[in-house]
């Protein structure tokens, strides 16, 4: 009977030790340091807006130039610090150039841009940087007035576009990017006028929502 009796207070003692350790607070060696943030993931799908400034590369002041805005949908890949993606935007914008000649004003206009981009990137935790590079679509017009009436044609340009960037994931779920993006487009015939070869330099804020 004493044996018993020493038995089930062993036990109870053992118990109440456990319960304790488990409500006690964890050490020092178990505590995650001040200031580091826990592992973000950038996997996964996404959608936000994107806004910014674009003007022609060239040292012609009547380069096109102006602002732009849009939307932006991806999906990213992590494999551990690597991440891999798709991207693509659509932006409206007025970007544009004009001049006088002799009572006609002529003007060249990009109306929206769109871009189908490769993303690859390192991220640390939740910063990441990346290149990107993929098509390139502008929708160009060009337009003529003189004595109130105006003629206009428009049509669409095919290029590349090439860039980098970094997003920082600044709350679970939401993250904010700059990037620069360089955009070159073919020579096309609008209204019976070569416009030559288009580069534009961009460069451009985004938010994002991750799912």
């Amino acid at each position: 009977m004493k044996k018993l009796a020493l038995g089930l207070l062993l036990a109870s003692i053992a118990s109440a030790a456990s319960a304790a350790d488990l409500s006690a607070p964890r050490s020092a060696a178990y505590t995650k340091a001040p200031g580091v943030s826990p592992a973000i993931n950038w996997s996964g799908f996404y959608i936000g807006a994107v806004g910014g400034y674009a003007s022609e590369a060239t040292s012609d002041p009547l380069g096109i130039k102006g602002g732009f805005g849009g939307g932006t949908v991806g999906y990213n890949w992590q494999f551990g610090t690597f991440v891999l993606g798709l991207e693509g935007d659509g932006t409206f914008g007025d970007v544009k150039s004009s001049a006088t000649i002799g009572g006609v004003t002529a003007t060249a206009k990009v109306d929206s841009f769109s871009t189908f981009r490769g993303r690859a990137g390192v991220a640390v935790d939740q910063v990441l940087f990346y290149g990107t590079a993929g098509l390139a679509l502008a929708d160009t017009k060009v337009s003529a007035t003189t004595g109130g009436l105006t003629l206009s044609d428009s049509k669409t340009q095919t290029g590349w576009t090439a860039g980098a960037g970094v997003e920082w994931m600044f709350v679970p779920r939401w993250s904010l990017k700059a990037e620069y993006l360089y955009r070159r487009f073919d020579s096309t015939t609008i209204a019976g006028v070569s416009t030559g070869t288009l580069a534009v330099n961009s460069g451009q804020v985004g938010v994002n929502f991750h799912f």
